[in-house]
């Protein structure tokens, strides 16, 4: 082989191994963004900078975390579904990304095949807020007031098919009470608005809920499952009054469809090893939420299910988003 010869294979090969080494960087090389479909303090965007900050040290990379209210999280949503399935543009939903396929007739995605389950992150106990200074002391006050002036109160909630949203409207059902129900781009929206006087209650998940029960502004009346919660010990569960009452909220991270299945169990491991942190789990437990930390099979069954669980419910109550 000629000189010239050699120094062209010499270069192919470096070429070629360069382009090898390029291909398997490991992930992550740039900064991740993370949607949250909801303002900024709610119990979504909590938890998603929570579990930022630890995967970003983990990765040695920046997690961008991007707060994209409207639309139930519909308009965030659509943003990831038309993201580069890279594994860069990442989303913390909570339970409404289920059931918002009831509630947009028009969903600018499908709900099951344009996402990528990664994993399910937490869940939390819906809580039943009131002013401090409210003169309903308990649940039982308050459903004495709504039947005895039918539809002269309501309630806050993070916005139409939400969780906190279909807890008021399972209070109405099974207590068989008349409540207006009033959408906010989030639930600390909500709070606003509870602490200003424009409304007289609000449901409102544990993460946004706790600073201000701790501060002393608002009163807890409930929880919205079935058993008292542990970081509430002294507040009654909603079926303590309401028999047959329960409900959850939950978060968890998708991203787009079409990720490789190596990326999307990398992805699923270190999301689960930051909610195992002390740190994490020391700062859900103070919040109120649950870590679970899931396979992406589980996530996506959970979707599933939530969605032929709360379907018919929100279609007989003829919930539509506005």
């Amino acid at each position: 082989m000629s000189g010239r010869c050699r120094m062209v294979v010499a270069a192919v090969a470096m070429f070629a191994a360069g382009g090898s080494a390029g291909a398997q960087s490991p992930f992550p090389s740039k900064p991740v963004h993370i949607f949250v479909p909801y303002a900024a303090g709610g119990g979504v965007d909590i938890l998603a900078r929570t579990l930022g900050e630890v995967v970003s040290r983990q990765w040695g990379q920046t997690v961008v975390v991007e707060n994209r209210p409207g639309a139930g999280g519909v308009v965030a949503s659509q943003a990831l579904a038309a993201s580069p399935p890279d594994g860069y543009t990442l989303i913390v939903v909570a339970s409404g990304h289920a059931t918002n396929p009831f509630l947009y007739p028009k969903i600018p995605y499908d709900t099951f095949k344009d996402f990528t389950p990664i994993s399910l992150l937490a869940s939390s106990p819906n809580i039943l807020l009131v002013r401090a200074d409210s003169p309903f002391k308990t649940l039982g006050d308050l459903i004495a007031q709504a039947r005895s002036k039918p539809g002269s109160l309501s309630f806050g909630h993070a916005g139409n098919g939400t969780s906190t949203h279909l807890a008021g409207e399972l209070l109405k059902n099974l207590a068989k009470i008349d409540l207006n129900a009033i959408p906010y781009k989030g639930g600390a929206p909500a709070i606003n608005d509870l602490l200003g006087g424009q409304i007289p209650m609000s449901f409102n998940n544990g993460p946004e809920s706790v600073g201000q029960l701790e501060a002393g502004t608002v009163r807890a009346l409930a929880v919205t499952t079935a058993a008292r919660a542990p970081f509430l010990p002294n507040i009654p569960s909603m079926a303590e009054t309401v028999t047959g009452y329960d409900t959850e909220v939950w978060w968890g991270v998708l991203g787009p469809a079409g990720m490789s299945p190596d990326l999307v169990a990398k992805l699923s491991h270190d999301f689960v090893a930051a909610l195992n942190t002390d740190s994490v789990k020391e700062r859900l437990g103070k919040l109120g939420a649950s870590p679970i930390g899931s396979s992406p099979q589980q996530f996506d069954a959970k979707i599933h299910a939530d969605y032929k669980k709360w379907g018919p419910i929100i279609e007989a109550a003829g919930m539509k988003a506005e």
